[in-house]
């Protein structure tokens, strides 16, 4: 992609130490990319192992050039070949192979038969392989996850689960890491993932800086946080679409089986048998998720107390709405307001003696 700013990436090689040791970068990542892939997280990516390489090199006296080699690989007329390089000359020896948000390979069920068997052998020689949100399917198809537990982005849980059913998928989860395969959900995972690879690669401290300067949260965050429920409507089942209507419509109350069952039209056994094949939950836990929705709602814009919203949402026990919120959503709802809400977003930078040889302003391009 012409003139982006990946491309033009500055390699100092003027300053570079002339020996051997010096010039040659301690680690070499990989970012493997094709019509799809999001350019956020390519660019992301390649900005974040960048700073991170400048810091590991500054950290042990190596101003001037960077520990991290960054190239991007591409699939084109039967094989895998890499293109921009930060430093070219060198043999390839990649440490990881990262795949970054792909949508356009989430909603197509194609593979590409070179890529794929790349990839493969790639991770038959030892090299890392890590994927992001859509990417995560490119490396499912790898045939790598089967049997394993991944993560992608929490809107496409469902057509993962579908097409992959040998891969036991969990959006809840940010980053999910087995060593030799990583997968991290949401689009800008990358961040999360590029971090955990950095703290492996070259070391937490390294990894804590990298964080610190870029402003980001280390690795840690659960995606549960920022997924609002997303019910199933188009099943097929009218009876227990009307139902569901109704639940929407009456989320500040508990709604007996009997009375939805009522709505529907239907006994309260095949209704119950009905709802939970059509929406893959049962009555009370859709329910939960509902009023939760509503209760993340007011924590993010107004501002009631904890104990008024939780009555508001439909709980009169305050301790049971704690535990609810927390059970799904993953934080407190204290900390869920602090994190979310108009006024309560935290916000800081951290001042230190490294500065970037490319200034925080270019790394918005």
């Amino acid at each position: 992609m012409p003139g982006t700013h990946a491309e033009q990436r500055p390699v100092p090689t003027k300053s570079r130490a002339k020996t051997a040791s010096d010039a040659k970068p301690v680690v070499e990542v990989g970012i493997v990319c094709d019509a799809g892939t999001s350019a956020t997280g390519l660019h992301g990516l390649s900005e974040l192992f960048g700073y991170a390489g400048d810091i590991a090199a500054n950290r042990h006296g190596g101003k001037g050039h960077s520990d991290v080699r960054i190239t991007q690989w591409r699939s084109h007329n039967g094989e895998v070949r890499p293109g921009n390089d930060t430093h070219e000359g060198l043999d390839h020896h990649p440490d990881v192979l990262v795949l970054p948000g792909n949508l356009p390979a989430a909603m197509h069920d194609t593979q590409d038969p070179v890529l794929t068997a790349w990839l493969r052998q790639m991770h038959a020689r030892g090299v890392i392989i890590a994927a992001v949100c859509g990417g995560v399917f490119v490396l499912a198809r790898t045939g790598l996850l089967q049997g394993r537990q991944a993560t992608t982005h929490w809107a496409l849980h469902e057509k993962f689960g579908q097409e992959f059913p040998d891969v036991l998928v969990d959006t809840d989860y940010m980053v999910i890491d087995y060593g030799d395969v990583m997968t991290a959900g949401g689009v800008l995972a990358w961040a999360d993932l590029g971090l955990r690879i950095v703290e492996r690669l070259l070391g937490p401290a390294v990894m804590l800086e990298t964080a610190h300067y870029m402003n980001v949260d280390p690795p840690g965050r659960q995606q549960r946080f920022y997924s609002e429920f997303d019910p199933r409507l188009k099943h097929g089942d009218h009876a227990i679409v009307k139902a569901q209507q109704f639940l929407a419509g009456n989320r500040t109350c508990p709604i007996s089986v009997a009375d939805l069952a009522a709505q529907a039209c239907l006994e309260p056994r095949t209704f119950l048998r009905r709802f939970s094949k059509a929406t893959g939950m049962k009555p009370m836990e859709y329910q939960q998720q509902i009023r939760i929705s509503r209760a993340r709602e007011m924590l993010e814009l107004t501002r009631l107390g904890v104990e008024e919203i939780a009555g508001k949402a439909g709980y009169e026990d305050l301790k049971n709405f704690r535990r609810v919120f927390k059970r799904i959503v993953g934080l407190s709802p204290s900390d869920y307001r602090r994190r979310f809400s108009g006024d309560g977003k935290e916000s800081g930078v951290r001042s230190g003696a490294w500065e970037p040889r490319h200034q925080a302003g270019q790394a918005a391009d």
